[in-house]
């Protein structure tokens, strides 16, 4: 299927040059662009994006907020990707938590950002190295976890021991082909491991599956 993209960036000259980008692929349809977070949430209400390629810091309201609005009101189904030059502040957590499916730098190559959209589509979490570093800082040190708004949700006790080997996978940043070698299963066994994994945890994608594994203590840095 191709992911129709919402461009979103409070400066012309990037919202151009992106969407620019993603035309050069057949397989991307670029059906919009917004100038701040007010135009990007009804913008993805009225063209009902597959992702939207959202700018953290903008003028009316940030791209946390706008994506806040999106997945919970605007277009529950829409996936974010956040397209930043602020990968290592409180920024990254935030926007996680807000329902972003991942990040990726605007100094990336033409090729990286459009793989971007096409993983996010399919349904994956993607978090640079810098992105994954800061996350890892996040939720590893006492002070951070002890203030966290988030708590381990009580449904990872309903996890299978099956899946929660594939909750402490998906937060090492496996894909589910990679999943699946290591378990010696199928990668649609995996996928659907996956997605139960998702509903009984109430996770929009498996960025916030990350988040999970390494808040509970299932994953911890250099395991």
């Amino acid at each position: 299927m191709t992911p129709r993209v919402l461009v979103v960036d409070d400066q012309p000259l990037i919202r151009q040059a992106v969407s620019d980008i993603l035309a050069t692929d057949d397989a991307i349809e670029v059906v919009g662009t917004a100038s701040d977070g007010l135009e990007a949430v009804s913008q993805t209400a009225t063209l009902r994006p597959d992702v939207v390629l959202m700018d953290i810091r903008m003028p009316e309201l940030d791209g946390i907020q706008a994506t806040e609005r999106i997945l919970q009101d605007a277009n529950p189904s829409t996936r974010v990707l956040i397209l930043t030059t602020f990968e290592e502040d409180e920024y990254l957590v935030a926007a996680l938590r807000a329902g972003a499916s991942g990040f990726i730098g605007k100094g990336a190559e033409p090729d990286e950002i459009v793989r971007a959209v096409h993983a996010v589509h399919d349904g994956d979490a993607l978090l640079s190295p810098t992105a994954t570093r800061a996350l890892i800082r996040k939720y590893v040190l006492p002070s951070a976890a002890a203030s966290s708004a988030l708590e381990v949700p009580k449904e990872l006790e309903l996890l299978t021991e099956r899946e929660r080997e594939i909750l402490v996978l998906v937060g090492r940043g496996r894909s589910n082909q990679e999943i699946a070698q290591e378990l010696y299963i199928s990668p649609s066994t995996a996928k659907t491991h996956v997605n139960r994994v998702m509903t009984k945890l109430q996770a929009h994608d498996r960025a916030q599956l990350v988040i999970v594994a390494y808040e509970s203590g299932l994953v911890a840095p250099g395991a």
